[in-house]
């Protein structure tokens, strides 16, 4: 059973940055494409960022672009989301998610999500 963990989330200012991680255990990491989407309150769940197996071929949504950087240690079997100049619009609940095919922008592709982290961006 492949379980994946987030962490790093909180509250920062606007401007500010924060660095999530999510952990992968319970599968061969470097096996899967992996993804980031939010879901603020009362809103659907919305692509961020994704990344390929090896992590050369990266995704991002419009939102964040130029803002938010996805990465991968596959040694480590781990993957990272760096966000910075944060905006009171990026506060959301954080998830990552696994994909045995490929990294893509829809959330139904995915075949295993955390449990989300919540980040919080105050003005």
């Amino acid at each position: 059973q492949v379980h994946l963990a987030e962490s790093g989330g909180g509250l920062v200012l606007a401007g500010g940055s924060l660095r999530l991680s999510c952990e992968v255990s319970g599968g061969t990491f470097s096996h899967y494409a992996m993804g980031w989407f939010r879901q603020a309150p009362e809103k659907e769940r919305e692509f961020v960022a994704a990344l390929s197996w090896s992590g050369e071929d990266t995704y991002y949504g419009d939102s964040v672009k130029g803002r938010f950087t996805i990465f991968r240690d596959n040694a480590k079997n781990v993957m990272y989301l760096q966000m910075n100049s944060l905006k009171p619009e990026d506060t959301a609940v954080y998830y990552c998610a696994a994909d045995r095919v490929y990294y893509g922008y829809y959330a139904h592709t995915y075949d295993y999500w955390g449990q989300g982290t919540q980040v919080t961006v105050s003005s």
